[in-house]
């Protein structure tokens, strides 16, 4: 077989033969062998060969252009020089998204969320030796510590109404940062009573949480307008570097702890937020500009489109006390008209109970610790495993269980989960022991079922959160059904604190741990009546259902 280059019929024809396989390669627009050729010879197509062959079809006929030679040919060398360079950046991708140093600012936020789980173990080491606290003390104050996780959407609000020192978003990421730094500090140094603690442990509670709002907030205006393929990975890289951070912090908790102390792993933890204040620089965002005419902040010229597409505009935010009144009474009133809805409020009332049962893990924490010795080595070992477990149970909801109906998937998680719930009862009676099982191994293998039991139960929440939100304020009120979850959470945390104190558990006696473990585990069937709030049908069918309204 034989080609030849129809730009220059006049050459010799070069056979395939004579390439090697390795190095053949042939000019697909003009099925010419450019392997053959010198060394010189062998690039794209020339501008002299192009202009031969526009020649060679204007002897043919084609006249009736009025565009010289050269015309014709410097676009397709354009488009083809343009072509190659995209191909070239987009050669590289994370998750199908261009890197970028703002890609890399948010998924760094994220990763500090994760990676901040590095002190929670030292926290509970902290309230039980430093302070000698027992084991209900630990569980209040440690609810505390989430508190600012329920009050969510006012630092939503704040960021989207009144901007600091010109931005809306990145002066939150800075100052929040600052706050989880100097908060981790003062643990690591000058805190010396419980109330001390618990105020530190609150105010780095509040930077982090203030600042997941706003790096939520950064991720959907990103993935506004853009594809659902695009809006995916980029929810998919957000929870992908929250997950690396989580898994690392698990890693390194326990035996950081055991080589340096809870003030140790505080020290370094202080480190992480400043990684926020730092990516907050590379945000794009437009800042508020001062018009001196009206002496009121309002948008540059490049918000224009923001302004017309009908987002809060950056002229609003620092209007008249009566206007923002205005606004504010504007978006309560279709929060409130949002909640009235049957549809929403009873399946926020299931959410909330379910997330409400008691829970005796501090109590275990003390067991374990003071009873059964596991060092915060082994512990870290744990937090490990269940985070692992995580991604599995996660993984195995988007592939296996999205299309079973909720309400189906809440009874069967419950009742699974009750079910092997007790069998802490084994751990705490030594059963394990007479069955030639280590209490590690136990441990193990009990933390790794129970979690992935957990995040599958856990999914189906999130998932009816979004599936809730009507259009208008989806923002908003998945903020207040987030805030409604971690009340829940928070009230579940009382509830197991005053049981515990109630069956007399404490940092040593723990006779009546069982009957504690049994109530607290028993109780989370309690919801199960209300499973009838919740809109019938499965994740796909919600999703699909949502998308014809």
């Amino acid at each position: 077989m034989h080609f030849s280059c129809p730009c220059k019929p006049d050459q010799a024809v070069w056979p395939e033969a004579s390439c090697s396989v390795r190095s053949h390669q042939a000019c697909i627009r003009h099925k010419f062998c450019l392997s053959s050729q010198p060394r010189r010879m062998r690039r794209a197509p020339s501008l002299n060969i192009l202009r031969s062959k526009v020649a060679t079809e204007g002897k043919a006929g084609n006249k009736d252009t009025a565009l010289s030679t050269d015309d014709k040919l410097r676009p397709q060398l354009s488009n083809s020089l343009q072509t190659k360079t995209e191909m070239q950046k987009s050669s590289f991708t994370v998750f199908g998204l261009q890197p970028s140093p703002e890609l890399l600012s948010i998924s760094m936020v994220y990763f500090v969320q994760g990676i901040l789980g590095l002190a929670r173990l030292a926290i509970s080491f902290f309230y039980k030796d430093e302070f000698h606290l027992d084991p209900a003390t630990v569980a209040i104050v440690t609810g505390l510590g989430a508190a600012p996780w329920v009050v969510k959407p006012v630092y939503g609000f704040l960021s989207d109404t009144v901007p600091i020192f010109g931005y809306r978003r990145r002066s939150y990421l800075i100052i929040c940062g600052l706050l989880g730094t100097v908060s981790w500090t003062a643990l690591a140094t000058i805190v010396s009573t419980p109330s001390m603690a618990v105020a530190m442990v609150v105010l780095g509670s509040l930077g982090t949480a203030c600042s997941d709002v706003v790096v939520d907030s950064i991720v959907v205006e990103r993935s506004r307008g853009e594809p659902q393929s695009t809006a995916g990975s980029l929810q998919s890289l957000c929870w992908a570097s929250s997950a690396v951070g989580g898994i690392a912090s698990a890693y390194f908790s326990g035996s950081l702890v055991e080589a340096y102390g809870p003030r140790g792993v505080f020290g370094l933890t202080a480190l992480f937020p400043l990684i926020v204040s730092l990516s907050a620089v590379f945000i794009s965002e437009q800042p508020v500009v001062r018009s001196g005419s009206h002496k009121r902040d309002r948008p540059s010229e490049d918000n224009a489109d923001a302004a017309e597409s009908g987002r809060l505009l950056a002229a609003d935010l620092l209007a008249p006390p009566e206007f923002m009144m205005k606004r504010l009474y504007s978006q309560a009133h279709a929060l409130w008209g949002a909640v009235q809805q049957r549809s929403i409020f009873l399946p926020a009332i299931f959410v909330f109970l379910w997330q409400a049962t008691p829970s005796a893990d501090t109590a275990m924490f003390f067991f374990q610790t003071n009873h059964l010795h596991f060092s915060a080595e082994f512990l870290g070992r744990v937090r490990l495993v269940g985070s692992m477990a995580s991604l599995a149970g996660v993984a195995t909801y988007n592939y296996l269980l999205k299309d079973v109906p909720l309400t189906k998937m809440f009874f069967w998680t419950a009742v699974l989960g009750t079910a092997l719930g007790m069998t802490q009862l084994i751990l705490i009676t030594g059963t394990n022991q007479r069955w030639g099982l280590s209490n590690e191994l136990f441990v193990l293998g009990d933390s790794l079922i129970l979690t992935v039991l957990g995040q599958v139960s856990f999914m189906p929440v999130l998932v009816l959160a979004a599936r809730l939100c009507p259009e208008g304020v989806e923002a908003t009120l998945f903020a207040t059904l987030m805030s409604v979850l971690n009340g829940g959470a928070f009230a579940g945390s009382t509830f197991g604190a005053l049981l515990t104190k109630s069956f007399g558990v404490t940092s040593e006696d723990f006779t009546n741990l069982a009957p504690l473990v049994t109530v607290c585990t028993l109780s989370s069937l309690l919801p199960l009546p209300l499973l009838k709030m919740l809109p019938q049908g499965s994740t796909t069918e919600q999703i699909r259902n949502n998308s014809e309204k």
